[in-house]
């Protein structure tokens, strides 16, 4: 890492199970996203971290700034909500494909409600909405404490 005091010895950076672990129990994360002209756009909400498609999925209003934004510009960023123990991930965003929309509503829905008649519903409000996944390009582990920011700072590339 240039400007860093971080080792380019592989001994010791964070491995992806480490990530990815992160990634699927975060409850809240921010998406980044910016318009065409560049202008940023940030804010928390829920989603699901796929490992099995390496993939970040979120349902939002069709009409709300981050999915305006998404279609003027695919780029965007998540990161987890933990501010010490960190992970940010970059990507572009697509609308989901069709016979993926069930599973990830699904997915959605048993993650964040254990009522089955409420997670009905709520899967049913996904499927209402836009629903987008983000492809991974690059991600950034860090662990945000002197001991370990210098010996643990990990990037991944897909």
């Amino acid at each position: 890492m240039p400007g860093y005091v971080v080792p380019d010895d592989p001994e010791g950076l964070l491995p992806w199970s480490w990530a990815e672990q992160r990634l699927t129990t975060c409850r809240n994360y921010w998406v980044v996203t910016v318009d065409a002209s560049g202008r940023p756009h940030s804010l928390p909400t829920w989603g699901v971290w796929s490992p099995a498609d390496s993939a970040f999925w979120f349902s939002s209003s069709p009409t709300a700034r981050k999915v305006r934004n998404l279609v003027a510009n695919p780029r965007m960023v998540v990161t987890t909500d933990d501010s010490v123990e960190v992970v940010s991930v970059e990507g572009r965003a697509h609308p989901i494909a069709d016979i993926d929309r069930d599973r990830m509503a699904e997915a959605f829905a048993a993650k964040y409600e254990e009522d089955p008649d409420a997670r009905t519903a709520m899967a049913d409000f996904v499927r209402s909405n836009a629903i987008l996944t983000m492809t991974p390009e690059r991600a950034f582990g860090i662990i945000e404490t002197p001991e370990d920011f210098s010996r643990r700072a990990t990037k991944w590339v897909w």
